[in-house]
């Protein structure tokens, strides 16, 4: 055996086996970045309205498996477990001590996709915009609710 040999299975008994991108793996919930199909924040998992995109990936990849934030209630991640019961797709409760990530759910498959976009985002619906009220029908709106209320009593 040489000095190099021992040194690397001493190195691997006090600080475990090495890991490929150990970062990369706390951040998307114990799997690659390559492999996710789409991701919602902690945040997103807590609204009370289910993202259908996910549902739609989920029936689009039934070879996918789910991976769910720990650290986040549990009353919020049924809603993606049912989910993912009715599509039967494999899901798992991930709790990271050692690390920290703002991601609640992964959907992720077991080869890598390198998929450009996964970060679901929620379209805002656009309001029209509103047109500026002519300073004329301001004065007239005002001259007719006096009038009625002169005319009330």
């Amino acid at each position: 055996m040489s000095r190099l040999n021992v040194d690397e299975i001493l190195h691997q008994g006090i600080h475990g086996k090495k890991e490929i991108k150990p970062d990369e793996k706390k951040k998307f919930l114990g799997t690659f970045r390559e492999r996710v199909i789409v991701v919602l924040t902690q945040a997103q998992v807590r609204e009370t309205k289910l993202y259908e995109e996910v549902a739609g990936f989920m029936n689009e990849h039934k070879d996918a498996k789910l991976l769910l934030n720990g650290k986040v209630d549990v009353s919020h991640l049924n809603k993606y477990i049912t989910l993912a019961s009715r599509y039967h797709i494999p899901y798992k409760i991930v709790i990271n001590k050692e690390g920290e990530t703002n991601l609640g759910l992964v959907l992720a498959k077991e080869y890598a996709i390198d998929k450009e976009d996964i970060y679901l985002t929620k379209k805002k619906v656009q309001k029209p915009a509103r047109t500026k009220v002519k300073w004329y029908f301001k004065l007239y709106r005002f001259l007719i609710r006096k009038q009625k209320k002169r005319k009330a009593p």
